[in-house]
């Protein structure tokens, strides 16, 4: 969306116009959503989350500097909002609700399985990994791989300098990739057993 038309839904929104705060939901909450599963691990955190940032943003459109984007503003009052509920509950991690792919043009149904197996041991071992890592280094993983969002903008939204952010991606990303590397050697295992 460009930065003048969120400008005019803004202005229109704030003045009560429903379909304008409409498209501003449809536009937003699917990332917003999937930023917050992945960072929460749990989709009715995830989902509480994002219907109260909504709540809160639109209600408080009057407070929206224009300097700034949108989707920024939304994604740190829901960050805030994570971050508040993580201080009342330690979160708790669901690998079976994260995105699998789809099982198309398999050979036997054997390969199904093993399929099944090596995907759900792979999305535990991510969400696990994800879980090991400091908040800071799993919300710019997931900003930056997840949601596409450049370094600048994630500094921008976490308050920290580029060089920061760039220093918590190569962390996580080097954490990940021995988790990862491990969830491969039991994948290996797996298709091994079934050979």
């Amino acid at each position: 969306m460009k930065r003048s038309e969120e400008l005019k839904l803004i202005r229109r929104a704030s003045a009560g116009d429903r379909d304008a705060a409409e498209v501003f939901i449809r536009a937003f909450q699917g990332q917003l959503f999937a930023y917050m599963l992945r960072m929460s691990g749990r989709p009715d955190v995830a989902e509480d989350i994002v219907q109260d940032a909504f709540v809160r943003v639109l209600t408080n459109l009057d407070r929206f500097d224009p300097r700034f984007r949108f989707s920024t503003w939304l994604f740190t009052i829901a960050r805030r909002l994570y971050l508040n509920s993580i201080q009342k509950h330690a979160p708790s991690y669901n690998s079976e609700v994260m995105e699998s792919r789809p099982d198309v043009g398999r050979d036997s149904p054997g390969d199904l399985v093993i399929d099944h197996d090596s995907g759900a041991i792979l999305k535990d071992e991510l969400q696990r990994g994800l879980a090991k890592l400091t908040l800071e280094q799993r919300e710019i993983l997931i900003l930056f791989h997840q949601q596409n969002w450049p370094i600048w903008l994630i500094a921008q939204h976490l308050e920290m300098p580029e060089g920061t952010v760039k220093s918590h991606l190569h962390r996580g990303r080097r954490r990940m990739r021995e988790i990862l590397t491990h969830a491969g050697s039991l994948m290996n295992a797996i298709e091994e057993v079934h050979s």
